[in-house]
């Protein structure tokens, strides 16, 4: 080396280091062009008059308007200036457009959806709107699509894509609407297929006991909890005669035990008398967990439209895409939802035409089957055309156990399904009138709690039901060609199940059977949850007599394992049935921890949990080989009311529904519990180390994160928490799912109220909401309804008048 070279070295590597420094700042600078403005004055023609948009320091969003008009375009510019990415994921997903911007692997998700044509059914139910609701509509359009335009670069995920945004139209609100009805129930319904086909293999006894709608844990606001049917008799089912090769080997080797994300939430109420004035409203969504959230902290403030003087004061979470607040408080009554679970979803039985099979019977005659060819269009890749067959009830999408098609009925697919009319709860003031509005709404249908500033409670359907013939099982594909069957039409609001005015002045819901009789007959059951979790809000609500805002988050944050601790003596009972080894003795230590929740640093939580789900598959196993003797690639659908066959079967262990791989039940529970040992053991540490923190850490990413180098992606994602919590208790949490939001509020009362949020405010990572608030949430602090005093404000001027 020459006596030169180190000096050279050294002007490389300082090159090299302001090459990079240069390489930050021209990408900080170009990340910064496309922050939100918070700050400052914007004018535009499309104002009428001043709007001022203030936020606190979680970027809590209040929005001070003299019209709803030009309140409702102020709200579409703030969210395209923070989330316009999310939204556009959202009117994708149901549209089937999402391979426009990520290409050919995600067209597998792309074909599922356009199947159902939601583009061209969004723009048809537009048209047919009310004239307020489409002024709003294309207010909040021309509002996204200037707060777009405004920024100085495009927002960063389109940066990375090499993309422009494609604008925004007043249809792609209705498709954020419908790519709800996506995410809260599956729109292949694998369910119904499933028991069409276990009800074709197996003897009826043995259906219903596999597909009965509820059992001991059921907590319903009317009725009973159901009986669970008998066990089959040897005579109706044995499965000691079967071929035990029939079932594939069990997975003795799965790093984990199962994920339950059963998409829903929990929402309940106490009346005026319990909480010292006004109704008090909780409510906490669950849902998948991103970066940012899926909701928006929002508040609207505008002169009342019927009443001079008087103002609207609207504080919530607003779904940015839509121009609704979805959940909150408008000072006189206080709402929330969840996942009702009714069936919304029937399959169809087609009869072709055996000389035209684009014929088919209906029981008006023969019809000829529409199809539409449906263009994908596919970044990198040529278009892709997808031929849609369209029958009146929806598109044909599978076939049934014996070959038959079948069409897909769906209430996403009905004229008004999709609209705004929950922008109406802005002006409710009473249970009464809230119940009208939301029974008419164009959403999927979810359980509605309200509660108003009298003291007054309520508990509803809100959106549209299908009024169904009784000539068919509805969870059954069925010949609508027949007379006398199918769907006419929506059921008439006035018989919606309804509660007013409890008698015990409390309500809750939490996506399990909520009624019973005519009335469950008129909801249908779509798969409702277990009644586990409904059954300890339930009882808590129970054990107290006076109400705060406390007392409800208390409840929300409820992580006591009620529903394991049978599960737990029994795994103490088959060990101590087992014959003595070094995995028996850890799994007796492990247990020594058990607290009775789901803490993170429980290995007893884990360890029986896993146990659980390792019996229920193996019970199971019986039924799904029975199953395949016929169709051999049968896979057994989620059961949700699984829990009660299972103990049953415990319970009362006849031998002839055990495969002939075990010698009895203790058998079966003993090679379960040696199988979840011996899975802990081969992880580092063993079973003491497998603590429920360890499982259940935070998973909370933004998209982009997976895409781009290590130390940028934990950068955009939310801290790797350990989270209390599970699936069969009120404090549903999973590392990516659980609750997307934590209220509860009385009406008039909204400055003791609070809501929490995970994931943050903004979707800009230089943003100072992005994460906003995350840490509150991890926790269980409560944070205030209300935004706090304001941080930065924004005015949005008319273009013909100057800033005072």
């Amino acid at each position: 080396m020459t006596p030169r070279a180190p000096y050279r070295l050294a002007r490389l590597a300082c090159a090299l280091v302001i090459l990079a420094l240069l390489s930050v700042g021209i990408l900080w600078l170009v990340l910064r062009g496309s922050l939100p403005q918070y700050e400052g004055t914007v004018q535009t023609d499309a104002l009428s008059a001043p709007v001022a948009v203030e936020r606190d320091t979680l970027g809590t969003t209040t929005l001070h308007a003299q019209n709803r008009h030009d309140l409702v375009w102020a709200l579409g510019y703030v969210h395209a200036q923070e989330r316009f990415f999310e939204m556009d994921l959202l009117r994708r997903q149901p549209a089937g457009e999402l391979a426009e911007l990520f290409g050919s692997r995600v067209l597998p998700a792309d074909r599922e959806a356009r199947k159902h044509r939601m583009r061209a059914r969004a723009s048809s139910m537009l048209k047919e709107l009310p004239v307020e609701q489409r002024e709003l509509l294309d207010a909040y359009r021309d509002g996204v699509n200037e707060g777009l335009d405004a920024l100085t670069t495009n927002s960063f995920p389109y940066l990375l894509l090499g993309l422009q945004p494609l604008a925004w139209r007043s249809e792609d609100s209705l498709l954020v609407i419908g790519a709800m009805y996506f995410t809260l129930k599956e729109a292949s319904d694998v369910r119904e297929l499933a028991f069409s086909t276990l009800r074709d293999a197996l003897p009826p006894a043995a259906f219903r006991f596999l597909s009965a709608k509820g059992g001991k844990w059921d907590a319903p606001l009317l009725g009973p909890s159901l009986a669970w049917p008998d066990i089959p008799s040897a005579n109706e089912l044995d499965l000691r005669k079967l071929d035990p090769g029939l079932m594939p080997p069990v997975d003795t080797h799965s790093p984990d035990e199962y994920i339950d994300d059963v998409l829903g939430s929990n929402s309940f109420a106490v009346t005026g008398s319990l909480a010292g004035g006004a109704a008090l409203v909780a409510n906490d969504m669950h849902l998948e967990l991103r970066v940012p959230n899926i909701w928006f902290r929002t508040r609207f403030i505008y002169p009342h439209p019927q009443r001079p003087g008087e103002t609207s004061d609207i504080t919530g979470a607003s779904l940015p895409g839509t121009p609704a607040i979805t959940v909150g408080s408008n000072r006189h009554i206080a709402w929330g939802f969840t996942n009702s679970y009714g069936d919304l979803i029937d399959w169809v039985r087609i009869t072709r035409d055996p000389d035209d099979p684009l014929r088919y019977r209906t029981a008006d005659g023969w019809k000829r089957i529409e199809v539409h060819r449906e263009v994908l269009r596919v970044r990198g890749s040529a278009d892709e055309t997808l031929e849609v067959q369209e029958t009146e009830w929806g598109p044909i999408a599978a076939t049934d156990h014996d070959g038959i098609p079948l069409a897909f009925a769906w209430t996403a697919h009905q004229p008004g399904s999709m609209d705004i009319k929950l922008t109406d709860l802005e002006q409710a003031e009473s249970v009464d009138q809230a119940i009208v509005i939301v029974r008419n709404a164009g959403i999927p249908a979810q359980n509605f709690i309200v509660g108003d500033r009298t003291g007054r409670t309520a508990w509803t359907i809100a959106g549209r039901l299908p009024a169904r013939d009784k000539g068919y099982d509805p969870r059954l594909p069925a010949d609508w060609g027949a007379p006398g069957t199918g769907w006419n039409g929506w059921l008439d609001p006035a018989l919606y199940p309804t509660i007013i005015d409890p008698t015990d002045q409390r309500l809750w819901t939490a996506n399990a059977r909520t009624v019973d009789g005519l009335m469950l007959e008129r909801l249908g059951d779509g798969g409702f949850d277990l009644g586990a979790r409904a059954k300890q809000i339930r009882d808590t609500l129970y054990q107290h007599d006076h109400f705060t805002p406390a007392t409800m988050l208390a409840i929300q944050l409820d992580d006591r394992a009620l529903f394991l601790a049978r599960w737990r003596q029994l795994l103490e009972q088959t060990l101590e049935r087992t014959e003595a080894a070094p995995w028996r003795t850890e799994m007796q230590q492990a247990l020594k921890d058990w607290d009775e929740r789901a803490s993170t640093k429980s290995v007893a939580y884990r360890v029986v949990r896993a146990f659980r789900q390792e019996v229920v598959s193996g019970v199971l196993r019986g039924f799904e080989a029975a199953v395949r003797e016929k169709y051999p690639e049968f896979v057994l659908p989620p059961l949700n009311q699984e829990e009660h066959a299972v103990w049953k079967l415990i319970e009362e262990r006849p031998l002839h529904l055990l495969l002939p791989v075990h010698s009895d039940w203790d058998d079966l529970l003993g090679k379960c519990a040696h199988r979840v040992a011996e899975r802990f053991r081969r992880q580092p540490g063993g079973i003491a180390a497998r603590t429920w923190g360890e499982r259940n850490t935070a998973n909370i990413r933004h998209p982009f994160s997976q895409a781009l180098p290590l130390f940028i992606g934990k950068w955009l994602d939310m801290p790797k928490d350990e989270l209390a919590g599970d699936s069969k208790m009120p404090r549903v949490q999973g590392p990516a799912f659980g609750a997307s939001n934590r209220l509860a509020v009385a009406p008039g009362d909204e400055e003791n109220g609070y809501f929490e949020m995970p994931g943050g405010q903004s979707g800009h990572p230089l943003s100072p909401y992005y994460g906003s608030g995350h840490e509150g949430w991890v926790t269980g602090r409560r944070t205030p309804f209300l935004p706090g005093p304001p941080e930065q404000t924004l005015h949005l001027l008319p273009a013909h008048k100057n800033p005072s």
